[in-house]
């Protein structure tokens, strides 16, 4: 593995745990799957920052058309965590009778599950050199 993947996958897991942390303090606000969406955003900002300032280098764009790209790629990405968090919380893990922090590993699968293609997306797109 590459240096800037490892620096990814760190700074990631911080974000990640931003979007797992607010997810579990909005649910008391928002029902499950709103909750996901709107901690994804929290996760999806730290994320900029953190990738931006600490894995890599500047593209020669704008913040703004950075952000455009980082947000497109993270909307793909979206889709995934919504699709995988909110299918074993309401579907896999009620079928096969797991019940011990469902809705939380449930999240946290969906959150993992993209780290690969967001990595490329970011990495040849949102920060590729201009």
């Amino acid at each position: 593995m590459n240096l800037r993947f490892l620096k990814f996958l760190a700074m990631g897991g911080i974000a990640a745990l931003v979007n797992l942390l607010s997810r579990y303090l909005l649910n008391h606000l928002m029902p499950f799957e709103a909750a996901v969406v709107v901690a994804y955003l929290l996760g999806m900002t730290t994320a900029y920052v953190l990738a931006r300032r600490f894995v890599f280098d500047a593209s020669g764009r704008s913040i703004a058309s950075e952000i455009r790209r980082f947000v497109l790629v993270n909307v793909v990405a979206l889709g995934f965590v919504w699709a995988i968090s909110v299918g074993l919380a309401r579907i896999v893990f009620p079928n096969i009778a797991f019940t011990w922090h469902a809705d939380d590993i449930a999240h946290l699968v969906g959150v993992l599950a993209p780290a690969v293609t967001s990595y490329l997306g970011h990495r040849f797109y949102t920060f590729a050199r201009k």
